[in-house]
């Protein structure tokens, strides 16, 4: 590039020093050396300023075939870009099912667990109030027989000591005291029977409130939103 400048420079001199003509602003100068300067300014340009000249050229030419690769591509992009929306709007959808039918299983499963878990505590509990009255039928039937017999007993005595007073007090006070004795106790293994069944009885009731309250998380997960990445398992014990 050196020898460009160099010869454009002489160009310039040759010019600025060559003769002007009469009544005029041309001048004359020498044909030859203008055109070797010209000829050593062509063969000193770089062949890279071609190159610029034909990219010019083919300016238009690059720039649509720029363009259209451009088209190409971002069609290309928005079809893989639909395409990969289409497949996980599709598998979010598989997931949601799954989770949704996972869910259902769940609370199924609860339901099933609750009714086992109540037919099992209504039959301990009817079990239980039926051993609870067999019991006290033969308690209330055992007291009334001895009671029966601790009268028999007095009455027999009674008329054996019709003539002894002390003898007769005695008698009734045994008889009152047997009486007692056997109505405590028929009371005491009534309230004995009656705590059994109070015990069983609250069992019962903590097994309920288990279930209701699994039933209850199955149904709020059921209600609240799902995501796409994997369902946590439903925590079926409650923990």
């Amino acid at each position: 590039m050196y020898k460009v400048f160099e010869a454009i420079d002489e160009l310039v001199t040759i010019v600025e020093e060559a003769r002007g003509l009469p009544m005029t602003s041309g001048c004359v100068v020498p044909r030859g050396d203008v055109l070797e300067l010209l000829d050593e300014i062509r063969d000193a340009l770089p062949a890279e300023v071609d190159d610029a000249q034909d990219v010019l050229d083919r300016k238009d030419e690059i720039i649509g075939s720029a363009e259209h690769q451009s088209e190409q591509a971002v069609s290309k992009a928005t079809m893989e870009a639909e395409n990969a929306i289409a497949a996980a709007r599709a598998q979010a959808e598989s997931l949601i099912a799954e989770a949704s039918a996972h869910a259902d299983r769940l609370v199924a499963d609860a339901r099933d667990e609750a009714d086992r878990a109540v037919a099992a505590a209504r039959a301990e509990y009817e079990s239980l109030v039926g051993r609870s009255q067999v019991e006290a039928d033969r308690m209330l039937q055992a007291g009334r027989e001895s009671y029966e017999r601790a009268i028999e007993e007095g009455r027999f005595e009674q008329g054996r000591l019709v003539s002894q007073t002390e003898v007769v007090q005695a008698a009734h006070a045994e008889s009152a005291r047997v009486l007692d004795a056997t109505a405590e106790e028929a009371a005491r293994q009534r309230d004995e029977c009656d705590a059994y069944v109070d015990g069983k009885l609250a069992e019962f009731e903590d097994l309920l409130t288990h279930t209701l309250r699994t039933v209850g998380k199955g149904r709020s997960h059921l209600r609240g939103p799902v995501s796409v990445s994997a369902a946590v398992p439903f925590d079926y014990d409650g923990g």
